[in-house]
């Protein structure tokens, strides 16, 4: 019995340094600019760019295979800070892509749902909460605003509701740093 505890502690610490000098010998280096693009993307993962993501739009944007101007949540701003990023000149967002929005927020009409599931299929930062033929509702905190849940829903009971501007959703330019009062 303890012969066989040994053998196997010994085999698990042999398969895990083995484990471990793999993880570094074998690591996969990323380019720090997708990064670096992928920290000015909005991270809405809404798709309008024609990418899954915001992480595939900026290797796509490091490759030189899609321009800075493909997404409308980041608007203006965004473009202006990827061009500044790059060193490229900035261009206007293309409009094929879509326009930019307001900052809204995903709104169940909780009366009306059915339960069907298809807007947490749809979801792709898990916004939603649910189960199978139970009402769902919106983590307002986690919604990006992207409007994929909303196409799917065969009852139309979501609709995306624009956030008001205050101080508690301002982007602030700069973190707010809080002070200790003495």
């Amino acid at each position: 019995m303890l012969s066989a505890i040994l053998v196997m502690s010994g085999l698990a610490v042999f398969l895990g340094a083995a484990l471990g000098f793999a993880a570094v010998r074998f690591k996969v280096q990323e380019d720090p600019i997708v990064e670096q693009i992928d920290a000015i993307l909005p991270q809405t993962q809404c798709g309008q760019c024609g990418f899954p993501g915001c992480k595939p739009y900026a290797q796509a944007i490091a490759n030189g295979d899609a321009d800075i101007n493909q997404c409308p949540p980041g608007g203006e701003d965004g473009i202006h800070k990827l061009a500044e990023l790059l060193g490229v000149e900035f261009r206007p967002l293309n409009a094929e892509h879509g326009e930019p929005k307001p900052k809204s927020v995903a709104v169940i009409d909780e009366n009306i749902c059915i339960g069907c599931t298809l807007c947490i299929q749809a979801c792709p930062v898990d916004a939603i909460l649910g189960a199978a033929k139970q009402m769902h509702t919106v983590i307002a905190q986690e919604c990006t605003g992207c409007e994929l849940c909303v196409a799917p829903c065969p009852v139309d009971c979501i609709s995306m509701v624009p956030i008001a501007e205050d101080v508690a959703t301002w982007k602030w330019k700069y973190p707010v740093v809080k002070l200790k009062v003495a």
